[in-house]
């Protein structure tokens, strides 16, 4: 079970239904069951999602995967090619072995020497192969600063200039936009490293509208975004003057067409793969369902009480899901994440027979605890501790708000991501 707190929380009826349509859409991006699933070879093809390529060429494959998918999926993609492996690296940011393919450990969401040292090791491979190779990478998210490889600049500098756009909340296209331009191994750069040889990019998607060239910052995809547009970011957020770092700095990324002509780029999985499970399980459990969004945006605790004004407007048994990425202007000096900070702004708002949960798909949201769920109970818990909800929310402090009433949901590291799901129910 993917909820390791479930029966704790499963107080009620209404909750234990709830959590099990969260448990669903959790097992659904499984990682290892999606590659398992997803790929095979057959009659020296390597099939992916109805597509072939030839093997009969290839006199080495190799493994390389970047982001929180990537051990998962190096260990899944071990199993399926078995002896054609040649080897690989996987740098994820979580620790583990591999039997052929070498794991490596990273940073996230800011940089490391060590994401600088584990991201050279994957250039000096890729630029040592050859037309008759054949590279088969894992993109998912957390990629972007786990390939770190700066120009001109420190990793610390570079580090300063996310920080400053995380707590500006700036969206997932601007921060990558600008990351696309802080690294000589995001925004296609991989490819180019690659050339000649063929590639085949399985991509888990953790970002809204499923835009594949801002998914760990395309590190396999030729880049739309230019260096005048990741200035404008910066420039809109004040980063020059918040940390001192110039737009000067900032690189170009290859625009070469031929470094992308041999690249077959793949989204295997994304936040939909795990809304269209839940919305089963919710039928499954008598429910009218509605996929309300993919593509969740907004501030979290603008968000939390919008979707409690959807939830009002329907009749009973009534389940609404939602995907995407909401964002969190920091204000205060508490400890929280987006999906925490969802729940307790809906939490001001929730009625009886109602009950919500936000979930972070790869079980971090921001902390050791994957997101929350509240209801009436969590209300009832909350005044009887005299504890003011929106004194919280004013601290971004959603963290230990939920972590004293008991509501938090703790998942551990999935090997997942597929950005948040959120999921609320009328009884």
């Amino acid at each position: 079970m993917k909820i390791k707190n479930f029966k704790k929380l499963a107080v009620t009826e209404d909750r234990k239904k709830l959590l099990d349509i969260v448990e669903a859409g959790l097992e659904a991006i499984d990682t290892k069951k999606v590659i398992l699933n997803s790929i095979k070879i057959e009659n020296e093809k390597l099939l992916i999602q109805g597509h072939s390529f030839s093997l009969k060429t290839a006199e080495r494959i190799f493994v390389v995967g970047i982001g929180k998918c990537s051990l998962e999926a190096g260990a899944a993609l071990e199993k399926i090619l078995g002896k054609r492996l040649a080897g690989g690296m996987v740098l994820d940011v979580h620790e583990g072995e591999l039997k052929k393919i070498k794991a490596y450990t990273g940073d996230h969401p800011l940089m490391s020497p060590r994401n600088i040292a584990t991201t050279k090791k994957i250039i000096e491979l890729l630029s040592g192969l050859t037309e008759k190779d054949l590279v088969i990478f894992v993109i998912s998210g957390g990629g972007s600063a786990l390939l770190c490889q700066p120009k001109n600049f420190t990793w610390a500098e570079e580090s300063s200039v996310v920080d400053a756009l995380i707590h500006a909340g700036a969206n997932i296209q601007e921060m990558n936009t600008v990351r696309k331009h802080l690294s000589l191994a995001r925004g296609g750069f991989l490819a180019k490293y690659a050339y000649p040889a063929r590639v085949v990019s399985i991509i888990f998607s953790d970002v809204i509208g499923n835009n594949l060239e801002f998914i760990a910052s395309g590190p396999t995809i030729k880049d739309t975004t230019t260096l005048e547009e990741a200035r404008a970011v910066m420039k809109r957020y004040d980063i020059q003057k918040k940390c001192g770092f110039s737009p000067d700095n900032l690189i170009e990324t290859p625009k070469e067409s031929k470094y992308f002509e041999k690249v077959k780029n793949i989204l295997l999985v994304s936040n939909r793969t795990a809304l269209e499970a839940m919305s089963e399980k919710a039928t499954q459990l008598g429910y009218i369902s509605k996929i309300m969004t993919d593509n969740l945006s907004g501030e979290a605790y603008k968000v939390g009480e919008n979707i409690l004004g959807d939830l009002s407007r329907e009749a009973a048994k009534t389940v609404l899901l939602y995907g995407g990425e909401t964002t969190v202007k920091v204000r205060g000096k508490g400890k929280g994440g987006r999906n925490q900070e969802v729940a307790l702004s809906a939490l001001r708002r929730i009625g009886p027979g109602q009950v919500l949960s936000s979930v972070a798909s790869d079980g971090k949201d921001n902390t050791d605890h994957a997101g929350a769920i509240c209801d009436i109970i969590s209300k009832d818990k909350a005044d009887h501790k005299k504890m003011d909800a929106e004194r919280y929310l004013k601290d971004n402090d959603s963290y230990e708000f939920f972590k004293k009433t008991g509501d938090f949901i703790r998942t551990g590291d999935t090997g997942s991501n597929v950005a948040d799901i959120i999921i609320a129910i009328n009884n």
